[in-house]
């Protein structure tokens, strides 16, 4: 097995120097790939830094802040054209935790995604806002209503995949950013017949920095459930 995690970053200084040490940490095979925006607080410069005590960490630098979905794009058809077999994604915020990756990398052994659920168990979720959860969740159900797909948790961030099962996706067709892409990337590969699993994990509210939420993104979520649906149906997808 040749695992890399793969996070994107934007102003991310404050978490960059322990996320990177605590996934390198968690599992002594895993690689570590962090695509960085053009982040104006340092973190490539960090990230740099950090290159030269290991040769387990890949550094990507974009030119400006491009979006969440096109980041982690990039980020695959990377590390896959590198030949690694196992790819995983997660924030760099601490909200998922590094602890957690071997218990992907042993579920990945017998299916083609793996997907941290925060509801697959109840709800695992700690520190947000009571109008945060009811957002998430309900965005949740109504995924699953309008697409079929039978994921508790088609939204969250935290995923490992085949490199096998990556490689059928198109990227260049993948515009989404934040809730959507993650429903998206799911939706595609549960069409194509991936083996998919979900394992709990408790999701903690981000340590620091600011968080990337913001209402495009929920909007963009509710219509792209209706687009993929309607493109599947007519073939298009």
């Amino acid at each position: 097995m040749k695992p890399i995690v793969v996070i994107p970053t934007y102003n991310e200084i404050d978490n960059i120097h322990g996320i990177v040490n605590a996934v390198l940490e968690a599992d002594e095979r895993v690689h570590i790939l962090i695509v960085d925006d053009n982040s104006p607080d340092g973190t490539s410069d960090a990230v740099k830094e950090m290159q030269l005590s290991s040769n387990r960490i890949l550094l990507m630098e974009r030119p400006g802040k491009m979006g969440l979905g096109t980041a982690y794009c990039q980020g695959f058809e990377y590390v896959i054209s590198l030949g690694y077999d196992i790819i995983m994604e997660m924030d760099a915020d601490f909200s998922h935790d590094p602890n957690d990756i071997r218990r992907f990398l042993d579920e990945i052994q017998k299916y083609d995604l793996v997907i941290g659920s925060r509801y697959s168990n109840g709800v695992n979720v700690v520190n947000w806002p009571l109008s945060r959860l009811i957002l998430s969740y309900s965005a949740n159900i109504y995924t699953r209503v309008i697409t079929g797909m039978p994921i508790m948790d088609a939204t969250g961030g935290f995923k490992c995949f085949r490199a096998s099962a990556l490689s059928k996706i198109d990227f260049s067709k993948i515009h989404s950013n934040g809730y959507a892409f993650q429903i998206e990337m799911n939706y595609r590969l549960w069409i194509s017949g991936a083996r998919i699993k979900e394992i709990p994990i408790i999701f903690n509210d981000r340590r620091s920095g600011v968080s990337k939420m913001n209402r495009s993104i929920v909007r963009e979520a509710v219509f792209l459930v209706w687009k993929m649906k309607f493109l599947n149906i007519f073939g298009k997808l």
